[in-house]
């Protein structure tokens, strides 16, 4: 008696793509499976050794317009299983419906609504002027680096032609859904002091510890300024402002000797309203405000700040929001507050918006006890096979001529 879309999302669902090593060819498989079901083409594009990019293509009556892409990942992140109530993947149905599995969120469920909508439209014997490309990728969950980073820079990725393209969102505990136009630039930070070492007995001066004290407190004050700014202002969401936190301490050799060095590594996401530059030179500041043999080094250091337009007078938003109107559907836009593989599509000069039609569902992204109710579910395929016919129907531009 259950949906055939709910049954297929349980079973992507039960594919263990959790890292550290996910299984990216059972994923593949399956979804190169459902796309052949759908009469979907198919290519396979590996960016690096082991590290695949399915694409399934709807090819569209005009394939000279640019296309629509639907992007998702087929990553999940670890669990700890000792706070599930249910094996987190086995996608186990409970009496009121809900899906629990790691991934019922994020974002497995958006890639089975995908090509469900397609189902859906190919059954009712749909076609449209413009191309229809679903990208699967991997490693998004640890940074995309190996996967959408480098899949942007290919060849393949150029020929699909992409006019606008849709990737994940995240859930709204509210009516609402939330439509994210862009994202906060992720910095990763780490920042090495050194100083002079000896026994730990003595009050030595100039040391490690002394530099890192005034380092990690400026770092902290203005974490804490952001913090109280978010929480005074109604207005604002947490894509709004600019977060901040030490994720490692490192240093140190014995109890009884001073270190020569000492490490501390941060974590930030910036909005886009906020000058990247000046932000670097404040970071810089606080270094050079610890004193002498302090120095900062970037392992992530995302510069690009393209955002998406949702004026109604740009013709992929007029599309988009048209049939949320239509549907009744409430939207709240915002900056996304952490980092999706959108951020790679926008810098490569396409207009992406993050969505997951989940609305009236806890925020579960990453959590223990994941789960998604199966008839959201269900409308989230019907709100996307209204949101393909409208964007893949969108009339000629004029650059396309």
């Amino acid at each position: 008696s259950e949906n055939p879309s709910v049954t297929l999302f349980r079973e992507y669902l039960r594919i263990d793509t959790v890292h550290p090593k996910p299984d990216y060819d059972a994923a593949v498989q399956f979804l190169e499976r459902v796309g052949t079901e759908l009469g979907l083409a198919c290519q396979k594009v590996e960016v690096c050794q082991g590290r695949v990019v399915l694409i399934l293509t709807w090819q569209g009556t005009n394939p000279r317009l640019r296309s629509i892409l639907l992007n998702s990942h087929t990553d999940v992140v670890p669990v700890f299983e000792e706070h599930w109530t249910y094996p987190p993947f086995e996608a186990v149905k409970d009496s009121q419906g809900n899906i629990y599995a790691r991934g019922a969120q994020d974002m497995k469920c958006v890639s089975i609504q995908y090509l469900e909508a397609i189902r859906r439209l190919k059954t009712e014997g749909k076609s449209f002027a413009r191309t229809i490309h679903l990208t699967f990728v991997p490693d998004e969950e640890v940074g995309g680096h190996k996967g959408m980073e480098m899949f942007v820079q290919r060849p393949e990725f150029k020929a699909l032609n992409v006019g606008f393209a849709m990737d994940e969102g995240l859930a709204s505990p509210s009516d609402t859904f939330s439509v994210f136009y862009g994202e906060r630039s992720p910095w990763w930070i780490k920042v090495k002091c050194t100083g002079s070492p000896g026994h730990g007995s003595r009050f030595i001066s100039n040391t490690a510890a002394e530099k890192m004290h005034k380092v990690i407190s400026s770092f902290l004050a203005f974490r804490e300024s952001e913090k109280q700014r978010l929480k005074s202002d109604s207005s604002l969401t947490l894509g709004d402002v600019t977060s901040l936190n030490m994720t490692m301490l490192e240093g140190g050799v014995s109890f009884n000797v001073v270190p020569s060095e000492m490490a501390a590594s941060f974590d930030i996401r910036i909005p886009p309203t906020v000058d990247l530059k000046a932000f670097e030179k404040q970071v810089a500041t606080w270094c050079r405000d610890a004193g002498e043999g302090v120095t900062c080094e970037f392992h992530q250091k995302c510069m690009d700040q393209h955002i998406t337009s949702t004026e109604e007078s740009d013709p992929w938003w007029k599309a988009f929001s048209g049939v949320c109107r239509d549907m009744k559907l409430q939207l709240k836009l915002e900056i996304f507050p952490a980092a999706t593989d959108s951020r790679y599509i926008r810098a490569a000069g396409h207009p992406a918006i993050g969505f997951s039609p989940m609305n009236r569902t806890p925020v579960l992204l990453h959590d223990h006890n994941e789960f998604l109710n199966e008839q959201i579910f269900l409308r989230g395929i019907e709100i996307y096979a209204r949101l393909l016919t409208a964007l893949a129907s969108v009339p000629p531009l004029p650059a396309e001529g």
